[in-house]
């Protein structure tokens, strides 16, 4: 059998070189564990990048998926199937949304979101010249519609022109988007909690001022809850932890645990004016793997308590990291909610996840200088007195 060394090897040499990865190869997991080609474990505070939601190795998962391949794993969207529809009727249940179409990634349903925007606006004016006020330090995914609403220019610069009509506003600055906002404006379209541009929670008042003013000019607001939905900030979905609704929000990532599924979802007024017949599609979206997978998710969510349990953990969690803020100077901050943290540091942080794996720990980073935590939700009080311990024992 080939060594971990010479699997390397080939991937780097069939591979197209668009990651810098680790030198692990990953073979199996166990709970909150990984495990790698040669046995060695690793307590994992990364879930694929906040995807795993309730381990690895679940076997009520495991069989539903199987029970599925064994049915049919694919047909087309010309056909009804069954795990899509009870899918559907699931997620509008936890989200109050009204209407729910199927994608494949967390990118292909912000392309859906904004396609939805768009044709609204379009329908009501007839003009094409639409503006979508994004923000900056925002991620929204690699595809060219996503990448044009995604607020760093180090993703951007190199694939321009984006889609056009695009400005951006400061996150929990109202009146940067009240600054944006024109006669064009058809939508505002953020993170409720953003991932990758360094773990910042849209404030409560943020929010609710960008819903009102959203109602008062018939602008749609778009939620972007593909890494902070599925319950890792302590509800389904985040924005619920703050009273209001918006019109058209995506889901991806944990939704599907492991199998590559996302969804965007709206309300009856903007269904009831935007995209119909011919406007949109997926090949894959909403098949009935796809669709078994969803429901294997929130049904293992209710039935476990996944909400409830990430409340309480999540509070442990930010509790033992506010430790490491106090003891160490160079922590200067631990910003997030529930399941979903990072701490800041006044240098590179690359270093300490680099020793930290080695030590068999998989923390991940979002932006040079803050580590990311975004485990199972699943994890439990040892898990995180684990992680401290190792993380600590890399700060000395």
């Amino acid at each position: 059998m080939e060594s971990m060394k010479n699997y390397i090897e080939d991937a780097e040499a069939a591979l197209l070189h668009t990651y810098n990865r680790f030198q692990v190869v990953l073979d199996k997991g166990e709970g909150v564990y990984l495990y790698d080609m040669e046995g060695k474990k690793y307590l994992d505070f990364c879930a694929g990048i906040a995807v795993f939601a309730l381990g690895y190795g679940n076997k009520i998962y495991n069989d539903a998926l199987k029970e599925q391949i064994d049915k049919v794993i694919h047909t087309s969207n010309y056909y009804y199937n069954i795990p899509a529809i009870e899918a559907a009727k699931k997620l509008k249940k936890i989200s109050g949304m009204d209407r729910v179409f199927f994608t494949n990634s967390g990118a292909e349903s912000i392309e859906g979101a904004i396609k939805a925007a768009r044709k609204y606006a379009y329908l009501k004016d007839g003009r094409t010249d639409h503006e979508i006020i994004a923000m900056e330090h925002s991620f929204h995914g690699r595809t060219m519609g996503a990448l044009s609403v995604t607020g760093n220019k180090k993703y951007r610069e190199a694939f321009e022109p984006m889609i056009g009509n695009i400005r951006f506003a400061t996150l929990n600055d109202f009146q940067s988007v009240l600054d944006q906002v024109t006669d064009k404006t058809c939508a505002i379209l953020f993170e409720t909690v953003q991932g990758e541009g360094g773990i910042y929670p849209a404030t409560e008042e943020f929010m609710k001022q960008v819903k009102a003013l959203c109602e008062e000019r018939d602008i749609l607001m778009i939620l972007d809850e593909i890494q902070c939905g599925m319950g890792r900030c302590g509800e389904y979905y985040a924005w619920q932890r703050y009273g209001i609704k918006p019109d058209i929000m995506t889901s991806a990532k944990a939704l599907g645990c492991g199998v590559p599924v996302g969804a965007f979802m709206m309300t009856e007024k903007v269904a009831a004016h935007s995209l119909t017949s011919g406007d949109h599609g997926t090949t894959y979206g909403g098949n009935p793997l796809a669709g078994a997978a969803i429901n294997a998710v929130l049904d293992l969510f209710e039935e476990n308590h996944i909400i409830e349990h990430v409340n309480q953990i999540g509070d442990y969690l930010a509790n033992r990291l506010d430790e490491l803020v106090d003891k160490y100077d160079f922590i200067t901050e631990r910003r997030g909610v529930k399941l979903m943290q990072g701490l800041v540091f006044d240098r590179p942080v690359g270093d300490i996840i680099g020793k930290a794996l080695e030590k068999g720990l998989i923390l991940i980073n979002a932006g040079p200088n803050i580590i990311r935590f975004v485990p199972p939700l699943v994890i439990e009080e040892e898990h995180v007195d684990k992680m401290i311990e190792i993380l600590t024992s890399c700060l000395q």
